[in-house]
């Protein structure tokens, strides 16, 4: 495990362990190892839960991926797989996404993907690292037209739900269905999944 990133991203109490200038870092170095891959400055997908705390970390790895000229797309409140999947079809040339997965309300996290839609290798979790902790190179400083925008693409949720249609052999045709989501990320696209998919569902903690 690396010094920042655990098994499965970053993950900590938001505002201690991961502190709004911490995500604002991962962000400006994340956008940096994204551009060594491609040769110029990478279009972001950010993505994120529905904890209290995914507005507030949004805005600082926005922040920060802007700062360094990179484009930010925000996709708004997906499952993770939405933004692996998404990136890997070329909305965008990486991903972020902000969620502790199962951990305590009071926790979030930092997912880093690469332009195929895979998580950071743990080599470029590593170049992460050297950026934020030991400052092995200076955060690029981007001012005037340099500087990244902010953009929404609308149809980000239908796309991943259609994939996810694509893939259900047979149909619900029938069924009435209770879901429950957890307040979780899956209330984004549980229920127009289902019903696409014939069942008539209803939907609890969304």
């Amino acid at each position: 495990m690396g010094r920042i990133y655990g098994t499965d991203g970053v993950r900590g109490i938001a505002n201690t362990e991961i502190s709004c200038t911490l995500a604002m870092n991962i962000g400006r170095a994340a956008a940096m190892v994204l551009a060594e891959q491609i040769g110029r400055m990478p279009t972001v997908l950010v993505g994120k839960d529905t904890r209290i705390s995914s507005d507030m970390l949004e805005a600082a790895i926005v922040a920060g991926l802007c700062s360094v000229g990179a484009d930010v797309i925000q996709g708004g409140v997906l499952p993770t797989p939405a933004v692996a999947y998404l990136v890997s079809k070329e909305y965008a040339d990486g991903g972020i996404m902000l969620s502790a997965s199962h951990n305590p309300y009071e926790f979030n996290g930092i997912k880093t993907f690469g332009p195929a839609g895979y998580k950071f290798t743990d080599a470029e979790e590593f170049e992460v690292e050297e950026i934020v902790l030991d400052k092995v190179k200076p955060y690029l400083i981007r001012s005037g037209w340099e500087l990244g925008r902010i953009k929404k693409i609308d149809n980000l949720v239908s796309a991943y739900v259609d994939h996810l249609v694509s893939t259900a052999e047979g149909d619900l045709s029938g069924l009435k269905i209770a879901l429950d989501c957890s307040n979780g990320s899956a209330c984004a696209t549980a229920k127009t999944l289902f019903e696409r998919l014939g069942a008539e569902a209803d939907i609890i903690a969304c």
